[in-house]
Formats: C-alpha cells, structure tokens, sequence
C-alpha cells in the first residue's frame, strides 16, 4: 500500500507541475515512508508522484512509478492478491518478468489484456497508468472501493492523489455543501468531499483521460450479480468455509510480517483462528494485536484471551488510558483526511500497532455487511412499511422531539439516501438548518438530490439492508476512516471479509439462507461452528468503541475549541454534551464543521 498523485496539464510548464506533484506526495509522506519517485515526459506535460510502502518485492526493483517497455508507466497503490496466479498465466504466454512485485503484473497484464485486466485483478488497489502509443491515462479503482482515489478534472487538467489533503496544497475552493452532508451522513458521502472540483472515483470504475483532447470518460468494469442460485444451508455452510479460508490465505501474501487486530469478536477471533492454522501450515509466526481499557463496560479482553488460548500467536497488548488518550487527541484529529464522526479508534489501533515494527494487520471491516452483524438487517422490512405512506405524514416527523424517530422525515424523500438516512442519520434537517442558518428546503434539495443509485428491486429486505451498510456506510466511513488512519501510521489494513470470490459467493446465495437465522450473522457462525468458542458468539454484539463520552468531556483541548463556537444552536448541543445530554460523536461533528480540522 501506498500514496500516490499526479498531474497532467498542457498549459503548465513541466518543472512546476513536477514541483506541485512532490509536494502533494510530501502531505502524504507517512503513508509511503518505504521510497519516493517521480515521473514525469514533456509529451503530455505529464507527472506520476509515488511513496512507498513495500511488502511485496521489498528491493529497489518493486520502486514506482513503474515502467514496462517504456510503452506503459503506473503509480500504484494496494495489494494484488491473485498476482502470482496471473503472472503465471503470462508467463506461459511467454512474457518476462523482471521483478516479484504484484505492479508489474497490472503493467504487463494491461499490454497484453487491455482495459480487461481491471476486471481479472482480485485485491485492493487504485492507480493511473499512462500508455505512451494510444495517448491515454487511465485512473483504476478496485471493486469494492477499499483503496480511495480522488481526482479534479477542470481547465483542461487532470488532478489525482490518495487523499484530499494533496490537493489543498494546490489551493482549490470549498465545496460550499460539504457541511450539509456532514451533519447528515455524519461522514462526506461519495463522490464528494470538502473541495469544490474534487471527486472520488467510483468503485469498480475507471477513468479514462484522452491526452489528444483533453477529455474524459468514466466506464464501469464490474458489475455486483444479485441473483441467488444457492438455496441450501448447509451447501452455503460449506462454500463460506472454503472461501473464507481461501481469501484469508490470499491476504497473508507477503514479504513482511502480517498481524491481526484481534478484538474479541466473531469477525477479529474467527480471522485470527483461520491465519492461525494457515501459519502453523507454513511454519510461520503469527502476530496478534489487541487494545482493552480499564473500565470492563469497554473491555473485551475476556474473550480475546479465549481466542489466544486457541492460537500460538505473537501477542500484544495494551491498555488505553485516558491520560495517553488526551496526549494523542490532538494528532488524531489531525490526521483525518475528510471529516468524520468517527476513526479516532483506528488511530489509536495503528499507533500501537506502529510500536511493532509490522506494516499490515487484517480487519474484520465487511463482515457485518455482508453477514448481517447491525440493526439495520431486522429493521428492514419496517423502513419499507414507512416509507410506503403519504408524503403529508412522513414530513410530520420532524415535529417529533425523539431524534430516532425525528428521522422518519427522511423517508418523505421516497428514495434510497431517504431509507439510509432514517437508518442512520446523524442530525436531521431542522437541526442543521438551525446550525448552518440556512432554509430547511435547501438542505432537502442537496440531500434528496445525492447521486446515489436504488438498491435493486430484486433484493430481499435483509438483503437491502446489506446493500445500503455496504454502498453507504461501510464505503463512505469504515473504509476511508480505516485508510487515512491507518497510513498516518505507515500500516497497511487488508480486509479478506471484501474478497472478491467471497463477496461474489454471498451474492449467489438467497436470502433466506443468509439472513433467515436464529441468530446475527448465523451463516457465518454455523459455517464455522467447530472453530469459534461459543462464547465468543453467544453473546451480545459490541461496537469496537472507546469510552469517549466521559473522555472528551473532561478532555481540555476539545472544551477549549468548543467553547470558541459562536452559533447559537451550536453552543445549546454543547451545553447538552457537556450534562451527558448528547453523544460524543455529534459533539465531534460541530467541533469539525465549526473548527475546521481538516487545515
């Protein structure tokens, strides 16, 4: 994993579009301590940016940009995981390699396949790779978006880099709604983000950049099949197993050390006992990392012992307190990249993590999603109920002092953001209304105008459910949280719950054998019933959380820049944080829409 930025741009000279593409890699250094590079032909007045972080190929031979036949060049960030397999199949077609690295495969892959190899890699990655004949640049995103790739295209330029922060380096506006759908998502919802002309690439999308005019086209390369073929239970016991097993292997391909977050749940105790027995195969070490806190209403040290007495693993462990929390605070705040109510927690997991000398951990981030871990999975069918009643009613919620149900407003929006809002909203209209002193319509308008496609009529509900955690929450927060977050540290996060062969395996299977269980996440306990200690399932779901409600309030920094805030309502949900009236992450909101973190 790595960063990666660049330009393109015909009306600047060359030697300052090489100067503004290293200073965007400079902002993001910490996510590729491991090497530098830079390319750049006056051709097309055109500039790849790289840092490195290297774990597969770890010689000077794995260093970016790279080229292949100096006909294609590429800046490439993320892992590969299916890399020796197609390496081999081009090799057999007799090219030659002259590196071990998973980059010259998508280089050598592309001269032979074309735009195809972008559907035939299975990983996570994002990249741009420049072919010299035809004059093009393609920027490349993976599947499930895990890898996040911005870019600007304005003026006849094309603007790229990993995070937004390179992109204020060149001075570019706001984008003047990026509030509105922070206090509503409590996170900045794809493709937008704080800058006006600055945009995430689609997952499972490329774009297309034409040198000869200056012009470009986005095309889908991969589309999510829905239908389910599987019906029985105990066939689809049997594939999850397989699979799973399978794509854990895949994510342990390395050339460093690779460790495991291991919380205490199903998701983090069943990857640890899976890389464990894989390990043992191999005659090779594992390493387990797990942070607790003193206060047991926060622990899951109990149950992460469990798991450990089951494995031979390399164990850290440690305590988080509130004096060493306040002392990092501050550079946790400034590390976000956009926004976000959450992803201190995975600050603090990656600063320890860092102490270690490793350089990637596995995380249990999609499991949920696809499994049904969250309310939202049993409350599905209700959201389709409601939103099924007259516009009139719906509105009325807003009139409802309870928050949760305050959000039925949302429905009346009759569309996806509707459903995901009322699900998950953060503040509702009338309140940010009161705090961005704008009209409640106008916040209507943005919201219920966000580009977001209908989750497909075939669906089940529980299966719509999955569709909205997966495309919304888990996209939007849980894996760019855990992207900037974790770079800030130079750690790699790999997620084997998003493999390919096993995200298309859960969309094979029916509804009923997914979610139509006793229990959370059923399929995935039975599948693996002879593995997980029952007491690491049988027992209520906890959120990876830290005891922030008490910290931040008698946290000094975070008052002292709340009691800078001069909106009045603003200043009222302050007051109420500080009586225990409102939670933590919303206190974080107003600190970041009226502080501006992200500068």
């Amino acid at each position: 994993m790595c960063r990666i930025a660049g330009i393109i741009d015909i009306k600047q000279e060359l030697t300052l579009i090489s100067k503004k593409v290293q200073k965007m890699c400079a902002v993001m250094a910490y996510g590729g301590p491991d090497g530098e590079g830079v390319y750049e032909t006056e051709k097309n007045n055109l500039v790849f940016g790289h840092r490195r972080l290297a774990l597969i190929d770890l010689s000077a031979t794995g260093h970016q940009p790279m080229l292949y036949n100096d006909e294609y060049v590429i800046t490439f960030n993320g892992e590969i995981y299916n890399y020796l397999l197609l390496k081999k199949e081009l090799q057999d077609l007799g090219f030659h390699f002259n590196t071990q690295s998973d980059t010259e495969v998508i280089l050598i892959g592309f001269a032979y396949w074309g735009t195809a190899v972008f559907e035939k890699l299975s990983g996570m990655f994002a990249f741009a790779l420049y072919d010299k004949k035809a004059e093009v640049t393609y920027l490349v995103r993976d599947q499930s978006g895990i890898k996040p790739l911005y870019y600007s295209a304005i003026n006849q330029q094309l603007i790229f880099a990993s995070e937004v922060k390179a992109f204020k380096t060149l001075t570019m506006a706001e984008d003047p709604n990026w509030k509105i759908y922070f206090l509503a998502f409590g996170h900045i919802p794809e493709p937008y983000t704080t800058l006006k002309d600055v945009f995430m690439l689609p997952k499972a999308h490329y774009l297309k950049w034409d040198h000869q005019n200056n012009s470009l086209e986005t095309f889908c390369f991969h589309q999510e099949n829905y239908e389910a073929v599987i019906n029985e239970r105990e066939y689809a016991e049997k594939e999850v197993k397989k699979t799973l097993a399978d794509a854990v292997a895949r994510h342990l391909i390395a050339d460093e050390p690779i460790g495991i977050f291991l919380s205490g749940g199903i998701d983090s105790s069943l990857l640890t006992l899976l890389a464990n027995q894989l390990q043992q195969k191999n005659s090779q070490p594992l390493h387990t990392l797990s942070i607790n806190f003193k206060d047991e209403q926060f622990s899951e040290k109990s149950y992460q012992d469990l798991v450990l007495k089951e494995v031979n693993s390399d164990h850290y462990e440690y305590t988080l307190d509130e004096k060493t929390f306040g002392k990092h605070f501050p550079a946790a705040l400034a590390a976000m990249d956009q926004p976000t109510a959450d992803g201190i927690n995975s600050w603090f997991v990656n600063h320890y993590a860092k102490q270690n000398g490793l350089k990637a951990f596995l995380s249990g981030v999609g499991a949920d999603e696809l499994f049904g871990g969250y309310p939202s999975f049993s409350r599905m069918g209700t959201v389709n109920f409601l939103s099924s009643l007259p516009t009139s009613l719906l509105k009325m919620g807003i009139k409802i002092k309870a928050n949760s149900l305050k959000r039925t407003y949302y429905l009346h929006y009759k569309n996806t953001i509707g459903k995901y809002l009322f699900l998950r909203g953060f503040f509702t209209p009338d309140e940010i209304s009161k705090l961005l002193t704008i009209p409640i319509s106008t916040v209507d308008s943005i919201l219920k105008n966000l580009p977001v496609s209908n989750i497909p009529s075939s669906l089940g509900a529980e299966e719509q459910a999955s569709w909205l955690e997966t495309n919304l929450y888990m996209q939007n927060q849980l894996l760019k949280d855990t992207d900037f977050m974790s770079m800030q540290h130079g750690i790699e996060i790999r997620v084997p719950f998003l493999d390919k062969e096993l995200v298309k395996l859960i969309n094979t299977l029916s509804n009923a054998v997914k979610y139509k269980t006793s229990k959370k996440k059923g399929l995935l306990i039975d599948s693996f019933i002879n593995l997980l200690p029952r007491k690491i399932w049988d027992r209520p779901k906890m959120g990876f959380t830290f005891p922030f409600q008490d910290w931040l309030n008698s946290n000094s920094y975070f008052q002292q820049q709340l009691a800078t805030c001069t909106n009045e309502r603003a200043k009222e949900l302050i007051s109420n944080f500080k009586t225990g009236n409102l939670h933590w992450s919303k206190a974080m909101a107003i600190y970041q829409v009226f502080n501006k973190v992200d500068e």
